[in-house]
């Protein structure tokens, strides 16, 4: 009864994070076509990088794993972590050793997925924020020169939500099969770990 609750409550939160999300999109349509473009290639980032992808639908896991508060609060905290490495990355500063904090970052949220064991609210909170903060100033670097950075930012910020909300559920809808989830966290752990391999 308390996930469902917390359930709805995310449910709440990610609507008004997709309505936050598309407001400066929609709002500054008229002044060209560079808001638009801006959200859409912000949409698409961490959709079609694999380890963006792989990296927030885990975080969703982790946060449901953990249960009551965290359902909400370990996705939260790697949002807030994420724009602000944005901002540092829209202003030119780059993180060192960018790519393979990303890539450590699969290889931790995959283990602690593949382990399921719940981690403490403060750990996970944490943990996902060290790493939201490498995935922002990745997506900040990356923002195309003809596009809008707030609308950009409005576009991963969606899309980081989705993939939140795709991990939770995946964690609720597959909890009868946890073999398959942990099998799915060790396969995350891999990939961070040849990508670790090609960053050095």
């Amino acid at each position: 009864m308390k996930t469902f609750a917390s359930m709805k409550t995310f449910a709440r939160l990610d609507i008004l994070s997709a309505l936050a999300a598309l407001t400066p999109s929609l709002a500054s349509a008229h002044s060209g076509g560079a808001h638009v473009h801006g959200f859409f290639a912000g949409l698409e980032h961490p959709l079609f990088g694999m380890d963006h992808l792989l990296a927030m639908v885990a975080v969703g896991i982790i946060g449901a794993r953990a249960g009551g508060r965290s359902i909400v609060h370990v996705p939260l905290f790697f949002v807030s972590a994420m724009v602000a490495g944005a901002f540092l990355g829209m202003a030119g500063i780059g993180l060192p050793s960018l790519e393979t904090g990303i890539a450590l970052s699969l290889v931790v949220f995959g283990a602690v997925v593949g382990l399921a064991r719940p981690l403490p609210l403060a750990t996970a909170a944490a943990l996902t924020a060290l790493f939201g903060l490498f995935h922002g100033n990745a997506h900040g670097l990356e923002i195309p020169g003809n596009a809008d950075s707030i609308a950009c930012a409005a576009g991963f910020v969606l899309a980081t939500s989705m993939l939140h909300a795709i991990g939770i559920l995946s964690a609720v809808k597959l909890a009868r099969w946890p073999t398959t989830v942990r099998t799915a966290g060790f396969a995350t752990s891999l990939v961070g770990m040849a990508m670790a391999a090609q960053a050095f």
